[in-house]
């Protein structure tokens, strides 16, 4: 009987569906996805829309993204412009009315930031630039624990069951995440003034909270893909202003910046520029290790 019993309880164990996480999340951009593991952990089924080796700006609402976001209990994305190319059109075919714009399961990061590069005018001729500032916000580590507080509190209002545990992880990630950024700037104090080129705008947080100075974009416009007039043009720059550097994101193709590079005799270093971008860059922490360890190894 005992045996019986035994063997019961196992058949039981076997069979009964597994535990279900409270909130099914998407996020548009894979930082938005590591912070939210940051602060729900296994209360959350997190997953993204795009990947770092995928323009955030240009993706394609395939049928399986489309699946992922009708599920959808919260979505997540950047803002600010940034997913205007595929978004609507991902919440209008999802038909998922919790994740529309205005609704408490659509969260935007860029209303918890502190954005830069605001355009005083709009002009398609400036190439592709956004009304709100620069949406590429998460390269600035201050903004990170910014958007971690705004976010912590949407998902206690969702599941207000956990609230207590998700208060408890975003007041463990804010006592990990300054540490953090404290010890990546003793680290980068010595690349201060440091000019760089880089290909696009998407850099430029990195570049204002480490004291960059960009010379230079192998963009000719921000959108536009690199030309050899442009780029001849930025070598005979270079002449008069050098530059320690050529960065670009690991989602660009290195063609522009390593031509470059190789002509005007500095490093062109890829950065990861989002988590998954390198093998590093496996979750926020890793993602700024990363990238400044690349610098500091690329600086002379």
């Amino acid at each position: 009987m005992k045996h019986l019993i035994a063997m019961s309880l196992i058949l039981l164990g076997l069979t009964a569906p597994a535990a279900r996480a409270a909130l099914n999340v998407l996020t548009c951009e894979p930082e938005w996805a590591a912070l939210t593991q940051e602060l729900a952990g296994d209360l959350a089924d997190v997953s993204s829309a795009t990947t770092a080796q995928q323009d955030p700006h240009h993706i394609e609402a395939r049928p399986s993204l489309l699946a992922r976001a009708r599920r959808a209990d919260l979505l997540i994305c950047t803002g600010a412009e940034l997913e205007t190319g595929w978004l609507p059109l991902l919440q209008r075919e999802a038909g998922n009315a919790r994740i529309q714009p205005g609704q408490p399961s659509y969260f935007e990061a860029a209303r918890f930031a502190r954005l830069i590069e605001r355009p005083t005018a709009l002009d398609r001729a400036q190439g592709d630039v956004h009304a709100s500032g620069n949406p590429h916000l998460h390269l600035d580590p201050h903004n990170i624990a910014r958007v971690a507080d705004g976010l912590a509190k949407r998902l206690s209002e969702l599941d207000p069951a956990h609230a207590a545990r998700y208060a408890d992880r975003n007041a463990d990630f804010q006592r990990r995440w300054p540490a953090a950024m404290a010890r990546w700037e003793t680290q980068a104090a010595g690349l201060r003034g440091a000019s760089v080129v880089t290909q696009h705008r998407n850099l430029s947080y990195l570049a204002d909270w480490l004291g960059l100075k960009v010379v230079g974009e192998l963009e000719p416009k921000p959108g536009m893909e690199p030309t050899a007039s442009h780029l001849a043009e930025l070598l005979e720059t270079l002449k008069a202003t050098p530059a320690r550097m050529v960065l670009r994101a690991a989602y660009e193709s290195p063609k522009a910046s390593e031509w470059l590079a190789g002509r005007a005799s500095i490093p062109a270093v890829e950065l990861p520029y989002t988590v998954g971008g390198s093998p590093g860059a496996k979750d926020l922490f890793g993602l700024f290790d990363d990238t400044l360890n690349r610098l500091l190894q690329a600086a002379p």
